[in-house]
């Protein structure tokens, strides 16, 4: 076994073959915002006290959810003992996730995407690019992907705290490196030879990832995305498509416990400007756990029944 090094001296972890260590499990959960919240507007830091406040007052609104109950037309989700990391009211010291533009906050779309998705609401907004929630319930093509078990709320790419399950196993090969993602199933191959890149038909729902090493970060970057996901999304929102989307990522182990990682999405089509965001990623010493999601989703298939079920009683009125 390696012996790591102090923090303090500057160096790394190294694999076997000499690269830099950026193995293990990773969590990247945090109340911290995506934006920055006007309150904390012409700020990028807060004071070790604010963030406190600001994880508590996460953990408040979570809580209050479970008490209160959905709201109405919402069946509403898991009981505030299953999201674990819910139960630890942790934020940055950050303002938000997003760290450019200066004002934290996403881009404005250009005029030709607010054109195409007006044209996409308005011929029945499928496909459904949203992570959760969807346009009906008459099949299940019309609700999100993380429902039908495709594409997760929090695995991205770029990977972004939400929920419950904000863990990535990395796995390191002299020419690969793995992305395991706990929630659902997601698994990104990096490949860091000189092989060419697929064919700009080839179109995949977590992209096509090529790596290289810049000193001690490994920067991906990942192209070839399908145009059934958005250029960026939240659990319940999605921008644009993948169809042109540039996503840049780089890791870069802090020390033994820390790895930052940082994130630019690029799509001059989607966006006005380029937009990035970082976070430090704790390593954790539990295994990932097999969210079977295929297996287990009452959830949809439920959703689909009860659809069913009101055709049936509106037609006999």
């Amino acid at each position: 076994m390696m012996v790591v090094p102090p923090a303090s001296t500057g160096q790394t972890r190294s694999t076997p073959w000499s690269a830099p260590d950026i193995q293990g499990v990773w969590e990247y959960w945090t109340f911290t915002p995506l934006e920055r919240p006007d309150e904390f507007s012409g700020r990028d830091t807060l004071t070790a006290e604010e963030a406190v406040l600001v994880g508590e007052a996460g953990l408040a609104a979570a809580r209050a959810t479970d008490r209160d109950g959905p709201a109405p037309g919402d069946t509403g989700a898991y009981g505030q003992e299953v999201w674990t990391e819910r139960s630890r009211p942790t934020a940055l010291t950050q303002t938000s996730l997003i760290v450019d533009p200066p004002d934290g906050k996403i881009p404005p779309t250009t005029a030709s995407e607010q054109s195409r998705a007006a044209a996409h609401a308005s011929s029945g907004g499928r496909p459904v690019r949203v992570r959760a929630g969807g346009i009906s319930a008459n099949g299940p093509e019309d609700r999100g992907l993380s429902e039908r078990c495709i594409v997760s709320f929090s695995t991205g790419p770029p990977m972004l705290p939400a929920g419950y399950n904000n863990n990535v196993q990395i796995l390191q090969t002299p020419d690969h490196v793995a992305l395991v993602v706990e929630m659902i199933h997601d698994v990104r191959i990096v490949r860091l030879d000189d092989a060419p890149p697929i064919d700009t038909g080839v179109r995949q729902w977590l992209g096509s990832s090529r790596g290289f090493w810049d000193g001690d970060t490994l920067v991906v970057e990942t192209t070839n995305f399908s145009d059934k996901v958005g250029s960026f999304s939240t659990t319940r929102d999605a921008w644009g498509t993948g169809e042109n989307l540039r996503l840049t990522e780089r890791f870069t182990r802090g020390d033994t416990d820390t790895l930052l990682y940082e994130w630019t999405v690029e799509n001059p089509t989607v966006f006005t400007e380029t937009f990035s965001g970082q976070l430090p990623m704790n390593r954790s010493d539990l295994p990932l756990y097999e969210y079977a999601c295929h297996e287990g989703n009452y959830g949809l298939y439920n959703s689909l029944v009860g659809a069913r079920a009101e055709e049936r009683a509106a037609a006999t009125r």
